[in-house]
């Protein structure tokens, strides 16, 4: 008491010595601030600054929030700064937060930078488990984290192991699997090369369209006390008000929709819900502290103005921030279809490129080639025509020796007349004389036939290496001439393109497609719901087997069950017709229960 007291002095001493001036720190998911203001400044006028200087115009959904005792609180907007219960030295610290919750982030999120924080604080709640999240779900919505901080997925640059230090899937799914941390990436990652084509705000978007049907997505849980004095959870969102068990903050046991409350009050510590139905039972409820009465009554008067100003004419500064986004998605829209073009062209130069070099070294080896049949033939042709030389001396050897086989036989024959003893033996000494000589006969002629035949492989080897240097020749010429799909004086060897024909007119045209894209894409809703839910049972299925099921948590067990009911938190709510609520929109300012408030 004695340290708080001096503590509160110091405070006040340092206060009278600025006089002026004193410091905050706003922390965003983000970054700190720091601001120095003047003592006389309000909530609001702190508020606003934050907001201008993030550039935040959608400033009907966050508040600055401060720790006290043992809950927290938000700053008010008509009271002075210094006048409320914020912590007593400098400088005072504040966390800049989203305090109320839009139904479909979709349709109410108009600026990328309200998206961006939804998301940020979104993703922090499932991660340390303030939002509990099923394991497939928990896998698809660390992909699209993924993909809005690393861009499109490449394999040649998000190598295994690259999500090694990041922060993805809350521990209560880690541990409930007997998978490693490979596992999980490899299957987080195979999500995110799914998601290839869109933008970090697009991926935002889809983490936030995946987190807003987590039954615990935007709730705030106060523990209270019913007339019985029976234990109970009291959670405030943006659909209305809803009574749980204690141990069962998934399935409410009872809600109320802001449409179906006629009015919400409360004296000293007893809160008091009346149904519109005046045949329905009053629902009343204790709450133990004062400042928690005050911060329920603070989020029900936020969150059923919000109703009822969803299901009202959007304001003239809605309106101009609805069409600026759309604007601004048309550029972007436009932009990156540019981009996606001239991506496209200089992937389709480089696979150009590519063949070129592959054709080319194809040529180069074709071309190798054929100088070794060339250098081949010209050896062969040597080789023959030595083989010619030799036959052609042999066959004028044996020609020689012919000749005088026939001269011996003349002379033999003119010596026959020596006696008939000496002509036996002469005739027998002539009869081998001419087997000899036909012998020799035979043996020039078949050398001159080989002749022959060596002179003809010599022409044809002559022939060959003619053809070796024409098909040489020819590969050269194509070689320095011919591209594939290109006329040869079209692609120069630096392979530079103009990007003359590469930029683009932004017409009404554009604009039309553009709404009709739109257009399509909300006719398309169904499918996609459809694929998404196909993907998040494919994923369960896949992980299911890896399951210790005596690790499961209380609210698993819940979800679960759940599941298989098909009950949820909005299975006590009465769907809105969608035409009618559209219609009741365009032709009221007010919603079906205008002037019933809390």
């Amino acid at each position: 008491m004695a340290s708080a007291l001096a503590a509160k002095m110091g405070f006040n001493s340092l206060m009278r010595k600025q006089a002026r001036n004193f410091n905050v720190r706003i922390c965003t998911m983000e970054s700190d601030m720091e601001f120095s203001c003047e003592v006389k400044w309000k909530g609001k006028d702190l508020f606003d600054l934050v907001c201008r200087t993030l550039g935040l115009r959608e400033t009907w959904f966050f508040g600055l929030r401060y720790d006290i005792k043992d809950t927290v609180a938000w700053l008010k907007m008509e009271k002075k700064v210094l006048d409320q219960e914020v912590p007593k030295e400098e400088p005072i610290t504040l966390h800049f937060l989203a305090k109320f919750y839009p139904e479909n982030a979709e349709e109410e999120l108009v600026q990328d930078i309200t998206q961006h924080l939804f998301f940020l604080q979104v993703k922090k709640k499932i991660l340390e488990e303030e939002i509990h999240c099923p394991p497939e779900a928990s896998v698809l919505l660390a992909s699209y984290a993924v993909h809005a901080k690393y861009g499109d997925y490449d394999p040649s640059v998000h190598n295994p192991g690259f999500l090694a230090e990041e922060d993805l899937l809350p521990k209560r799914v880690i541990n409930l699997y007997q998978m490693t941390a490979e596992m999980w990436e490899e299957r987080i990652t195979a999500c995110y090369a799914e998601h290839r084509g869109r933008t970090r705000d697009e991926a935002e978007m889809e983490y936030l369209k995946i987190a807003q049907d987590l039954d615990m997505y935007g709730v705030n849980y106060f523990l209270i006390r019913n007339k019985k004095g029976t234990d109970l959870l009291l959670g405030v969102d943006a659909l209305g008000l809803h009574i749980y068990e204690p141990d069962n903050r998934l399935t409410p046991k009872c809600s109320f929709p802001w449409n179906e409350i006629r009015n919400i009050s409360y004296s000293d510590k007893e809160f008091t819900i009346k149904p519109l139905d005046k045949k329905t039972n009053v629902f009343k409820f204790n709450s133990s502290r004062l400042r928690v009465n005050k911060l329920i009554l603070q989020l029900c008067i936020g969150n059923h103005d919000l109703f009822m100003r969803r299901r009202r004419v959007d304001s003239l500064e809605v309106q101009q921030m609805k069409a600026q986004a759309r604007e601004e998605r048309a550029r972007k829209q436009v932009e990156r279809q540019r981009l996606q073009r001239e991506k496209q062209l200089r992937e389709e130069a480089e696979r150009a490129r590519d063949e070129l070099e592959r054709r080319l070294m194809q040529l180069q080896d074709e071309a190798h080639m054929a100088n070794e049949a060339l250098l081949r033939s010209e050896q062969t042709a040597d080789l023959l025509a030595e083989k010619a030389q030799i036959a052609e001396e042999e066959a004028k050897l044996l020609a020689q020796k012919a000749a005088e086989a026939e001269t011996e036989m003349q002379r033999i024959k003119v010596t026959a007349i020596r006696g008939q003893e000496e002509r036996r033996l002469m005739e027998q000494k002539m009869l081998e004389a001419e087997m000899l000589a036909l012998k020799m006969a035979e043996e020039s002629e078949r050398r001159a036939k080989e002749a022959e035949q060596l002179k003809q492989d010599l022409q044809e080897a002559k022939e060959s290496e003619r053809r070796a240097k024409h098909k040489l020749l020819e590969i050269t010429s194509r070689a320095v001439y011919t591209s594939p799909g290109l006329p040869p004086d079209s692609m120069p060897p630096d392979l530079s393109f103009s990007r003359e024909n590469l930029s683009f007119d932004f017409k009404d045209t554009d604009m039309k497609r553009l709404s009709m894209e739109i257009e399509k894409e909300k006719v398309e809703y169904m499918e996609k719901s459809k694929h998404l839910q196909e993907q998040l049972n494919e994923l369960k299925t896949e992980i299911e087997s890896l399951k210790l099921k005596e690790r499961e948590t209380p609210l698993d067990i819940i979800h679960n069950k759940n599941t298989e009911q098909g009950t949820s938190k909005h299975s006590n709510f009465k769907k809105e017709d969608e035409p009618q609520r559209r219609y009741m929109k365009l032709v009221t300012r007010g919603g079906p229960n205008e002037g019933n408030t809390v």
